[in-house]
């Protein structure tokens, strides 16, 4: 009997039978528009094809230039364009897999200076001012959706997602906030959604009843000016007429100030969303946004939310989700965190997208774990995540690996951002190395430090060090005052908080640890405290969805310090730093610049902020001012085993804690050897 029965019984759209109810959710990866993009993109998709997801759905390709992302974003308007995305559709074909192509249609979202949009009105989000359609460029616009579609059709794809949510095009005619029109693509609900209605009418005219259609349709704005939910009900309706084979939910315009897929938004949070659309319609519906284990998708499924669960970082963290899942091994998935940091803000910086912890990710041409031909011993010194990623990797090579500890427990800094409300799912890359460390047979030796004698008596023929850091003791008078700590100190418990806390550093350790402290006392945020913090209304009273956020007031008092000028959060994450700003700034956290740190006594923390004095009166100051790398075997280690020896991680370069880089250096070394 399978262990997650509902996610694995197929779903029949009538003219073609889904093997499961997994949809792999578009991303943008950024492969298409790059040379040989389309041979890696077709590696890319055909691996997950191959590990048994349903349905695969590509990231957004324009229907026309003005539609691009970016100047040279990915289009399909030109019979020419046809042959590259058939490498794609056939590799996924070869696999027994069905995929669909995304025509996304940015509108005033694109990042170039040719925009289109209902009205012209700027995105807060954008450079560019977009130019208004005419009722003949809607028209044109049209045609190019069912162009797009055609095309797509006759390059082999099964079907295509029309994206009709996020706040591009279609969903910019839809919303009174960016519709401003006074013909008859404006004014009126009817008006207004006239635009969506036909593109995906005129698309199943052209495409014939044996293509799949899906429609991404905005449950919730999350912006002013937004739909209400009977207006969502509306289209959903008449797109259902239309001809779509499945409706897929869109959560939030990109323009929005509510997180909806970061790591501190609860797993699932946006289910009961899609409930109230599946009530209303009759062809299945899609849930999506921060659902990472299959234990979430079968409950989905199980309960009535949606008729599919729709995937996209998942994906890029372990190709193999859907197989794991259908073996019973749940244990043996390597669990998206929803960071963002390789991901999204990859996409966004026009780099090619990957996954911090699984760097192979849009890279399967680049990047294999061979079995190797030459097994060799080896030493590994660190259980961060740079060790542990290095230790299963090589294991997993047929290399016979020593994994050093020096703690009693594997996880190195990650035991530490786990403790951050908000970033818990780190705790699941930590089980999931684990997993593999034990399964793949490497020999762990917690709660002993590696000497030189150790490894030496060890006979191994190659050492890594992945030591990791200590945090940096900055040069203030004072500093050894009984009431500073480090972070790490703070976040381990080794120190409880006080009440009134200077933080030194506004790095990302700064916000955590800010964070830590002014939401330490909650419980595991359920969803709907997330809803009501955030202002987000599950009644629906209100057009967008929104209400007013319920926000708890703070514990204690903290003051986050930089010395540099300027704005705090300027060195976060591009797609989630605005959030742990936000988030710190309701809880009514002081942010202050251009601060020098002048001495600490028993009356508290002397500073200068823009050149005047002040005392700051506090019980407490958390150092969170950079880190030093543990290199102190490194030179012994290098002239023992000279080109045998490695140094990865934090031990390489302890600036800025990236995981991200760690992760990929003890992947990439692993893959070497």
């Amino acid at each position: 009997m399978l262990k997650y029965p509902s996610i694995f019984e197929p779903l029949d759209l009538g003219f073609t039978v889904l093997k499961n109810r997994f949809l792999m959710g578009s991303m943008h990866t950024n492969l298409e528009e790059i040379p040989g993009g389309f041979e890696r993109a077709a590696v890319y998709f055909a691996e997950r094809a191959r590990n048994e997801v349903a349905l695969i759905v590509t990231g957004g390709i324009a229907p026309n230039l003005a539609g691009c992302v970016s100047a040279h974003a990915a289009k399909l308007s030109e019979p020419h364009e046809v042959e590259r995305h058939q490498l794609v559709t056939q590799a996924v074909h070869q696999e027994g897999g069905k995929i669909c192509m995304q025509i996304l249609h940015t509108g005033r979202y694109g990042y170039h200076p040719h925009l289109v949009a209902p009205s012209p009105i700027q995105a807060p989000i954008n450079f560019f001012k977009p130019k208004e359609l005419t009722e003949e460029d809607i028209e044109a616009t049209i045609s190019d959706f069912v162009n797009c579609a055609l095309l797509a059709q006759t390059a082999g794809y099964d079907g295509v997602e029309i994206m009709g949510s996020e706040g591009y095009l279609i969903n910019q005619f839809i919303a009174p906030r960016t519709n401003h029109r006074l013909d008859g693509w404006g004014v009126t609900l009817e008006g207004r959604t006239r635009l969506a209605i036909e593109i995906v009418r005129r698309t199943r005219a052209a495409v014939g009843a044996n293509f799949i259609i899906i429609f991404r349709i905005s449950l919730l704005d999350l912006v002013e000016g937004g739909s209400t939910w009977e207006e969502v009900i509306y289209l959903a309706k008449r797109i259902e007429e239309a001809g779509a084979s499945l409706l897929n939910s869109g959560i939030g315009w990109h323009e929005a100030r509510i997180p909806t897929i970061a790591t501190s938004v609860p797993r699932g949070a946006f289910a009961w969303v899609t409930k109230k659309l599946k009530q209303e319609v009759q062809i299945p519906v899609i849930a999506v946004n921060r659902i990472n284990t299959p234990e979430k998708a079968e409950e989905i499924i199980r309960d009535g939310f949606a008729d599919m669960v729709s995937l996209a970082r998942p994906f890029l963290a372990d190709s193999a989700f859907v197989k794991k899942a259908k073996l019973g091994q749940p244990e043996a998935i390597n669990t998206c965190i929803a960071c963002n940091q390789a991901c999204l803000d990859h996409t966004f910086q026009l780099k090619i997208s990957s996954c911090l912890v699984n760097p192979r990710a849009c890279h399967e041409t680049e990047l294999n774990y061979l079995p190797t031909s030459d097994p060799k011993s080896v030493a590994v010194i660190g259980g961060g995540p740079a060790g542990m990623a290095c230790a299963a990797t090589l294991a997993e090579r047929g290399h016979q690996v020593t994994l050093f500890e020096q703690q009693d427990r594997l996880g190195g800094q990650f035991n530490l951002a786990k403790m951050v409300p908000g970033k818990e799912e780190y705790s699941e890359t930590i089980r999931y190395f684990a997993h593999q460390i034990e399964s793949l047979g490497v020999k762990l030796r917690l709660g002993e430090a590696a000497t030189i004698q150790a490894l030496q008596e060890g006979g191994f023929h190659s050492v890594v060090l992945a030591a990791g850091i200590t945090s940096r003791k900055p040069d203030i008078e004072g500093i050894d005052h009984p009431m500073v700590c480090s972070y790490d100190e703070l976040l381990s418990g080794a120190v409880a908080p006080g009440e009134r806390v200077a933080i030194i550093g506004a790095g990302g350790i700064g916000f955590d640890v800010a964070t830590f402290l002014v939401e330490q006392d909650a419980d595991h945020q359920s969803i709907a405290e997330f809803l009501d913090k955030w202002g987000i209304d599950i009644h629906y009273q209100e057009a967008g969805g929104l209400k007013a956020p319920i926000s708890q007031a703070p514990t204690r008092e903290v003051f986050l310090l930089k010395r540099s000028k300027g704005k705090h959060g300027a060195t976060l994450g591009k797609t989630t730093g605005w959030i742990h700003k936000l988030n710190l700034q309701n809880k009514q956290v002081k942010m202050l610049s251009d601060v020098s740190y002048d001495r600490i006594d028993d009356a508290g923390f002397h500073v200068s902020i823009h050149g005047e004095q002040t005392t700051l009166a506090v019980d407490q100051i958390v150092v969170c001012a950079g880190q030093e790398p543990h290199t102190e075997l490194a030179a012994t280690l290098e002239a023992i085993w000279g080109e045998n020896f490695h140094i990865i991680g934090g031990a390489k370069d302890a600036k800025d804690l990236d995981a991200k880089r760690a992760i990929s250096e003890a992947c990439h070394l692993a893959a070497s050897l």
